[in-house]
């Protein structure tokens, strides 16, 4: 009897090598050991469209037959599949047959030897017979069959093609999971000021019936009627205020704010420097601090939540200006429950340069925070862009930072560079943005007439969070 050979298929391995027809033995076999993670069942659904909620709704999946997620059957056929493929026979190897029998479910965490033994081969067309079984890590067999393929007729050894990078991200949980970080609040009065065209009426109707704010509409009454009904939005369950044009919309808003009968505002379909001068002229919403907005991303890239600040208000901020906004979003982010944010101070370099004036107002700022006049922050700066983002590219640069790498907050130059660094996030990087602005006695949802109904209910949560905050902490 021949002497089975035992392959272990390591990704590590720069080269694959095949067997070809002539040196296969009947008894000849090899071998690869997976382990099933969530990222495999999320991969494998995403590439298959199989969404089966078996497979990623814990709640059916404990009520079902197997009491919780079990992996894709087919999974187990992908593994053998990349065994035949990339180990015995090897590369030039083609499928003509698999049959399978499901024996037992794979969870998470189960451990399964993937083995295939030639048991037959057929001169006639070098095909080769292969006895496929998976076995769990207590000896369980959960999957097996037989493959027929064609076998390689010539010795290859080739560099190892590695896999695409893929990215799981799945926007609609995190949006759940921002949702939920506001459940247990009431909601808050939110004026919606002149929600005039149908995305922005849509999207304050659909934060109140979820419960995020209680929308108070101020526009021209009969011109928002109108909408409503022409759009088909039921606004009945809210109160309407009536004013005459998009002006007095912003000057009722801001003195019913400042009169302490709203809780927060929300940007409808004026233009942005409407609202903030309404707001900027009426004393009672005055703070210590300058007005700045601070969008907040979900990157597929990123592993966590990501400020910038500020891209919609301040064109061309001084250095107090700056101080002020970063102050904005330290406090945003410790309401967003970061205790003690990092703050990148992004410039084009990372070293001092006087030709570069963004790069000594980001040395200021550091040294303004090491004296207590920004406070509850962990700043560093100037920065570039890829040093505040990428452990590596800061390694690789030397820079030795607790914000290298890791930041929550990006601090832009000016609004130009802010802008179009949160834009790219959302239409190339794919990321799901939100934002408010702060330094008001109210906080305020800004909207895009571009924003989805996603991100315009994420910027009223955001809105409600800052809101019950300033209950107990009025700014």
């Amino acid at each position: 009897m021949n002497d089975i050979t035992e392959t272990t298929n390591d990704p590590d391995n720069a080269w694959l090598e095949n067997y070809p027809y002539d040196t296969i033995v009947v008894g000849q076999s090899a071998r690869m050991v997976r382990t099933l993670t969530l990222a495999d069942i999320q991969a494998f659904a995403a590439v298959s469209g199989d969404t089966n909620p078996a497979h990623l709704d814990p709640d059916y999946a404990n009520a079902s037959l197997f009491h919780g997620v079990i992996g894709h059957g087919m999974w187990g056929g992908a593994l053998i599949s990349s065994l035949l493929g990339t180990v015995f026979p090897g590369p030039g190897t083609i499928y003509l047959e698999q049959n399978l029998h499901f024996s037992r479910p794979v969870r998470i965490g189960d451990t399964l030897n993937v083995t295939v033994t030639c048991i037959a081969k057929h001169d006639d067309k070098k095909t080769v017979d292969l006895d496929c079984l998976l076995v769990n890590q207590k000896g369980e067999r959960v999957l097996y069959g037989m493959a027929r393929v064609m076998a390689p007729l010539e010795k290859l050894r080739l560099p190892r093609v590695h896999a695409p990078h893929i990215s799981l991200f799945d926007p609609e949980a995190r949006h759940a999971n921002l949702l939920a970080l506001g459940a247990h609040l009431e909601p808050v009065l939110c004026g919606v000021v002149h929600p005039c065209d149908a995305d922005s009426l849509q999207g304050a109707m659909d934060a109140h019936q979820a419960g995020l704010i209680k929308a108070v509409l101020i526009a021209p009454e009969k011109k928002l009627r109108a909408l409503a009904a022409e759009a088909q939005i039921d606004i009945g369950s809210v109160t309407v205020i009536d004013v005459p044009h998009s002006h007095a919309a912003a000057e009722m808003a801001a003195q019913m704010a400042a009169d302490h009968k709203l809780e927060a505002l929300m940007k409808g379909s004026l233009h942005t420097d409407e609202l903030i001068h309404a707001v900027v002229m009426q004393p009672g919403l005055r703070t210590g601090r300058r007005m700045s907005h601070v969008f907040r991303f979900e990157a597929p890239m990123y592993p966590k939540p990501l400020y910038i600040t500020d891209a919609a208000l301040n064109i061309a901020p001084n250095l107090q200006e700056k101080a002020d906004i970063v102050q904005n979003a330290i406090l945003f982010a410790q309401i967003m429950g970061v205790a003690q944010p990092k703050v990148a101070i992004l410039s084009a370099v990372e070293t001092v340069n006087p030709s570069i004036p963004s790069t000594l107002d980001a040395a200021a700022l550091c040294k303004m925070a090491d004296r207590g006049q920004i406070k509850g922050g962990v700043l560093d700066g100037p920065l570039a862009f890829d040093n505040a983002v990428s452990t590596h590219a800061a390694e690789i640069k030397h820079i030795s930072s607790p914000v290298a790498g890791q930041a929550d907050i990006l601090v832009a130059p000016d609004l130009e560079s802010g802008n179009m660094m949160a834009k790219q996030l959302e239409y190339l990087a794919g990321a799901s943005g939100s934002g408010v602005v702060l330094g008001a006695r109210v906080p305020i949802a800004l909207t895009s007439r571009a924003d989805s109904a996603t991100t315009r209910s994420a910027s009223a949560l955001l809105a409600k969070l800052i809101a019950h905050h300033y209950r107990s902490h009025p700014a």
